[in-house]
């Protein structure tokens, strides 16, 4: 099985380093051979930054992939917008001899070639396809009883062309790595919804992404979980801080824990939710904390 590096994103040391933490946790346990990505920068970010200057969209995101190219090593990414942009450049890249020469005359400039030959994988479908749920179970140390609403995102999906993940509309293999351990995956109305966070929508029209959080969360509420797991740091945020967002415009207190996949996972494997940064998110819900630590 080829080694991979670790590829952090911006959001994640900023905002959420919990999941940094749960993530190197969980590698180390299943003994999943991942080392740093040194010298990574933003991956860049495949909405706006494509869709203005998509040359230097490619010569950054082909700079990201180069790094990992020299270390013969795939690229591991914990997030859905990392994911989108390395994977798509990758195949963009790889695909298009006009595209890959254009962009290896800026890469050039840094001494730096785009070669093609590693892959860019997700969290999440790298420990479905490679590792599978049942090597995950055998690791399980304390199953979780836990009623969950998965957030599959955008970007892990489409397009489908490209990502190969069956059906975008009705996928599974999210909820199942959710149910290897020992967690519901519960089914809820509009779970293939945006979260409202992406392609500028949070920055630009703050109002209009509330809205559709706002929605979602609403949606989650009436399925009556424990809690909500995603696999992208912009839809943790979106989700777990846009609560208190929320609540400050419209005065409705939703109070559900968001969880990024590798924390649940981390629980599941015997880490107490301090290890994981759990605590650290803005919806901190106390008694979640209390019945993690009544299961464990």
């Amino acid at each position: 099985m080829k080694g991979l590096t670790l590829f952090l994103g911006c959001v994640i040391p900023n905002r959420y380093p919990g999941i940094e933490m749960a993530t190197r946790l969980c590698l180390a346990k299943l003994n999943i051979d991942c080392t740093d990505l040194e010298g990574a920068s933003c991956c860049p970010a495949p909405g706006v930054f494509r869709s203005f200057d998509e040359p230097s969209w490619l010569a950054v995101a082909g700079r990201n992939i180069v790094l990992s190219e020299k270390l013969q090593r795939d690229i591991l990414t914990i997030c859905n917008g990392c994911f989108a942009s390395l994977a798509d450049a990758n195949h963009m890249l790889k695909s298009d001899p006009v595209l890959r020469e254009r962009t290896n005359e800026y890469l050039a400039k840094i001494g730096k070639e785009f070669k093609g030959n590693i892959e860019v994988r997700h969290i999440i479908e790298y420990l479905y396809r490679d590792i599978g749920t049942d090597i995950i179970r055998s690791h399980i140390e304390k199953p979780l009883k836990l009623r969950v609403a998965v957030h599959y995102g955008c970007h892990l999906l489409k397009p489908s062309k490209s990502r190969e993940l069956g059906d975008s509309n009705r996928p599974e293999f999210f909820d199942e790595l959710i149910e290897c351990l020992g967690a519901t995956s519960v089914d809820y109305p509009d779970k293939m919804e945006c979260c409202g966070a992406g392609g500028g929508v949070r920055s630009a029209l703050k109002d209009e992404s509330l809205k559709m959080a706002d929605h979602k969360l609403s949606r989650i509420k009436e399925a009556v979980i424990d809690c909500i797991v995603n696999a992208c740091p912009f839809c943790h945020m979106q989700l777990d801080a846009g609560q208190e967002e929320i609540k400050q415009r419209t005065g409705v207190d939703y109070n559900i824990p968001v969880l990024h996949y590798t924390q649940l996972m981390g629980l599941a494997l015997g880490f107490p939710p301090e290890a994981l940064g759990i605590d650290l998110n803005v919806t901190n819900n106390g008694k979640f904390i209390e019945k993690i630590e009544e299961m464990l």
